[in-house]
C-alpha cells in the first residue's frame, strides 16, 4: 500500500461509524464495505490528501487514482474519483482508458454516474471533435454501464450540448429494457430540456413510440406535453 493509500485508509478508519455504514450499504444495495463516512467528512480527507500528496504528472495521476480505487471500502473509491476530478489538467482524452476502467469495474450507478458526468463528460465537452466518435462507440458497447455513461455524458453541458449526438444516443438505446438505460435516457433529455425545452419536447413527441414510458416521463417531467 502506498503512503497516499495508507493515509486515506487511516483517516477514514478514524472517522468510521458502523451504524451509518450499515445504512449506507443498504441504500446502495451492495456488499462492498463502508466505513460510514459521509460526504462532508470525506471532503475534508480528500483535501488533506491532495495537499499532502501532490500529483505532478499524468502517469502519477493514474497511479494515484488506481491506488485508492484498489482499496476495499466504497468511500476510498469515492475519493479515487474525487482525486481524478480535482486534477483537471489531467482530465483529457489520454485518461479515457482509466475512466472506462472505473466505469466497468465500478458497475453501479454511484460510481458510474460520477465518472460519466464529471470526468468523461468534461473530456467530451473540452475535446468534442476528438471524443464524439468514442462516445458513439460506447453507446453500442456490450457493457451496460458504458452505454449508460455515453448517454449521460452531456448532463450539465447546457448550451454546449451537442443535441444531434444526444438524440442519436437516445435513439440507439431506446429499445433497451434495462432500467438504468431507460432512466439515463430520461435524465439526459430532462437535463437538456432545462436549456432547450422546445427541442426536447419535439424530439420526445416524435419518438414517443420508441421511448419507454419511463424515459418519456422523465424527459418531459417539466414540459407541457399532450
Amino acid at each position: 500500500m502506498t503512503d497516499r493509500a495508507s493515509f486515506v485508509a487511516e483517516e477514514l478508519s478514524a472517522l468510521a461509524d458502523p451504524g451509518k455504514a450499515a445504512g449506507m450499504a443498504a441504500y446502495m444495495k451492495t456488499d462492498m464495505p463502508f466505513y460510514g463516512v459521509q460526504k462532508p467528512a470525506r471532503s475534508v480527507v480528500l483535501r488533506a490528501m491532495i495537499e499532502r500528496f501532490p500529483v505532478e504528472s499524468r502517469e502519477e495521476y493514474e497511479e494515484a487514482v488506481l491506488d485508492l480505487w484498489a482499496l476495499p471500502h466504497r468511500e476510498e473509491k469515492y475519493l479515487a474519483i474525487g482525486l481524478a476530478t480535482h486534477h483537471g489538467r489531467f482530465v483529457t482524452p489520454s485518461s479515457m482508458p482509466l475512466y472506462r476502467r472505473l466505469i466497468v469495474e465500478g458497475a453501479w450507478w454511484d460510481f458510474v454516474d460520477e465518472v460519466a458526468v464529471r470526468l468523461v463528460g468534461r473530456v467530451l465537452r473540452d475535446h468534442r471533435r476528438q471524443l464524439t466518435a468514442t462516445i458513439r462507440t460506447w453507446a453500442a458497447d456490450a457493457d451496460m454501464w458504458i452505454r449508460r455513461a455515453a448517454i449521460i455524458s452531456q448532463v450539465g453541458h447546457k448550451d454546449q450540448t451537442d443535441p444531434v449526438l444526444l438524440f442519436e444516443l437516445c435513439e440507439t438505446c431506446a429499445h433497451e429494457r434495462e432500467f438504468f438505460i431507460r432512466k439515463a435516457i430520461g435524465w439526459a433529455l430532462r437535463e437538456y430540456a432545462k436549456t432547450a425545452p422546445d427541442t426536447v419536447r419535439e424530439f420526445a413527441l416524435a419518438h414517443r413510440a420508441e421511448l419507454s414510458g419511463l424515459s418519456f416521463r422523465e424527459a418531459t417531467k417539466h414540459l407541457a406535453v399532450s
